[in-house]
């Protein structure tokens, strides 16, 4: 690499290659990817959570969160229901917005899928 020291108003300048910076600029990325995939593994082995593409792309397609995180969790209506004390029939009702529940049940909800409850609640109207 050829660097030509320069000063300018009494700040000092590298010029370098277009060809060189290019390349100085792709190691500096490719350097920070390693970072964050290093940072994103301690998370890994710590127990951080990483959610499949599939379920953030139905999140964020407006798919009910509840029934979402459901079939993630790999529950059925009636085993969800039996973990916050209601029937399945209940749950289906919530999932399609017919029922509404407290907030006590959405805690229990959030807690019984290991969710936040702000991932849970439905979208305000």
């Amino acid at each position: 690499m050829t660097a030509q020291m320069i000063e300018i108003a009494g700040t000092q300048m590298v010029m370098l290659t277009r060809k060189e910076f290019d390349a100085l600029t792709e190691a500096a990325e490719h350097y920070a990817d390693i970072v964050a995939a290093v940072e994103a593994q301690k998370r890994r082995e710590a127990g951080e959570e990483y959610v499949p593409a599939e379920v953030v792309e139905q999140l964020i397609a407006g798919e009910n969160p509840l029934k979402v995180w459901r079939n993630y969790r790999g529950l059925s209506l009636a085993a969800l229901g039996e973990m916050v004390g209601r029937q399945a029939s209940f749950m289906g009702k919530l999932e399609k917005g017919v029922n509404e529940g407290g907030i006590k049940l959405w805690q229990a909800l959030a807690k019984a899928l290991d969710v936040d409850l702000d991932d849970l609640l439905p979208p305000l109207d």
